[in-house]
């Protein structure tokens, strides 16, 4: 089982919840309101019509538990399982105006963080046996990254920075406006706690040079071809072997190992939460009961 935890933020996703249906509701559920008869009590299942990973499952239960309390949530699989086409994964059960007013957007949730589990679950086994670290990025849908980032650990993966304010991580345009890679770091770590790291991103061997004699913390090798990025690890190991490398930049399936064999340590991919296929998943009424019939 993989455990939901989104850093204590539960209330904060009820609230986005809230947003989310008063989008998608409006004025009310017309179709529902005025073709169910209210009071009408249903149950309903929701089953996946692909092979994958899932995630989001306890999101889907705070959807269903925001739209009607009184509504059954039963999970039938957990965060984190392999599935394949048929498997039933949750049973909901109450009114069936609640569960047909919450389905489409629990199902847009689960369908969106199953999708990045099961690519970034792709990613991990293509670096299987190789002590390398693959994270996400910045990349992330707006107003969703939470969610997408929680994704990428039930599918295997880490995460990178949550946002710009928890890490220095200076790129081309900081170092562009700083007025070099020496101003930019020297300035961030006048202003910086000594807590906090500084990370660089580099797109040559004379870039990483500088921010070796810089003394930052994490060296970013950016979009570099291999042998210059196992010229770049060699260089960093022999002099500051305490520093991280990271690789980053148009990292495919097909390149991910070959970037690891490079002796890299951590491997960003924006691709695990931009990038993914949404796996498929479906609700289905399979029973109805009558209003007055139990």
């Amino acid at each position: 089982m993989f455990e939901w935890t989104t850093g204590g933020y539960d209330a904060a996703l009820r609230e986005q919840i809230g947003r989310w249906l008063a989008e998608d509701i409006g004025s009310g559920d017309i179709t529902t309101e005025t073709t169910i008869q209210r009071g009408s009590k249903s149950k309903a299942v929701i089953h996946v019509k692909d092979t994958g990973i899932i995630a989001g499952i306890p999101v889907a239960r705070l959807v269903f538990d925001v739209v009607d309390p009184e509504l059954t949530f039963r999970a039938l699989a957990e965060d984190g399982d392999s599935v394949t086409k048929g498997t039933v994964i949750i049973e909901v059960e109450g009114s069936t105006h609640s569960i047909l007013t919450g389905e489409r957007l629990a199902l847009n949730l689960m369908q969106r963080l199953s999708g990045i589990a099961t690519k970034t679950k792709a990613f991990v086994d293509a670096l299987q046996g190789l002590p390398v670290r693959l994270v996400d990025t910045r990349k992330t849908t707006p107003g969703h990254r939470l969610l997408e980032k929680y994704a990428v650990r039930v599918g295997g993966g880490s995460n990178h920075r949550f946002g710009l304010y928890d890490a220095v991580m200076i790129k081309d345009n900081h170092i562009k406006g700083a007025g070099g890679i020496t101003e930019a770091v020297s300035s961030a770590r006048r202003q910086i706690p000594h807590t906090m790291k500084i990370e660089v991103e580099t797109e040559s061997l004379a870039q990483v040079e500088e921010v070796l004699d810089c003394g930052a913390d994490i060296i970013m090798l950016d979009n570099m071809p291999h042998d210059m990025m196992r010229e770049a690890v060699a260089r960093i190991k022999a002099r500051s072997p305490h520093v991280i490398v990271e690789a980053s930049g148009g990292v495919t399936l097909s390149t991910i190992h070959g970037i690891a064999a490079c002796g890299v340590d951590v491997i960003s991919v924006g691709g695990l939460t931009y990038s993914f296929q949404a796996l498929d998943i479906s609700l289905d009424l399979n029973e109805k009961k009558e209003v007055g019939r139990g």
